[in-house]
């Protein structure tokens, strides 16, 4: 990054590595650019099965240069749902593991691919309802955020607050079942014990 430039490349040249590494078909490149802090141009390319996802900010998002929109499935009962479990999931992190178990019994289908990229590109396309993943990095989301946001979904943190890429936890859906993912994953989160809290 160029600090005397206003422009940010967020670069992931292989996101889905562990996939990548057992010969598993599910891994692509993903690239972004931020303007002044604002997410402008996002591209996924998965080699595998040649499908190339981009977006520049106002104008749309596009599937190998045709338009798509994400699901108008409007019930969570309904929804097919992604995750992805962090490489520290054995620790459970900001209770990922409670969250899993949580959507699998809300959701028609909760499933878990590897790769954040193609999970948001996924909510884009209308393939996936909804998506949510805690521990990411700036590089495995950001430009599936702005796909998922120019396809018309919504892209926010847990709690329904404003997203950032540099906030490690993403909740991204096809606006329509928002709500009701917001609402499972504060179901049951304890209150840190006193004087713990920060």
């Amino acid at each position: 990054h160029d600090r005397d430039s206003e422009f940010t490349w967020i670069i992931d040249p292989l996101d889905g590595t562990t996939n990548y590494a057992h010969g598993l078909p599910v891994f692509c490149v993903s690239i972004a650019v931020e303007r002044r802090n604002r997410l402008e141009v996002g591209v996924i390319y998965d080699p595998n099965s040649d499908e190339l996802f981009s977006a520049e900010l106002g104008k749309g998002a596009f599937l190998n240069g045709k338009r798509i929109r994400v699901s108008e499935i409007d019930s969570l009962s309904r929804s097919l749902l992604v995750t992805g479990f962090p490489y520290s999931i054995a620790e459970n992190p900001s209770s990922a593991i409670e969250h899993f178990i949580r959507f699998l019994t809300k959701a028609q289908a909760v499933r878990r691919m590897g790769s954040a990229a193609i999970d948001l590109a996924y909510v884009a396309a209308g393939r996936y309802d909804g998506f949510w993943e805690v521990s990411l990095n700036p590089w495995d989301m950001a430009a599936g955020a702005l796909l998922v946001e120019e396809a018309g979904g919504v892209v926010t943190g847990f709690s329904g607050g404003a997203f950032s890429v540099y906030n490690p936890a993403i909740l991204a859906s096809n606006g329509l079942v928002h709500g009701e993912m917001i609402e499972t994953l504060s179901l049951g989160l304890a209150p840190p014990p006193p004087g713990k809290g920060g």
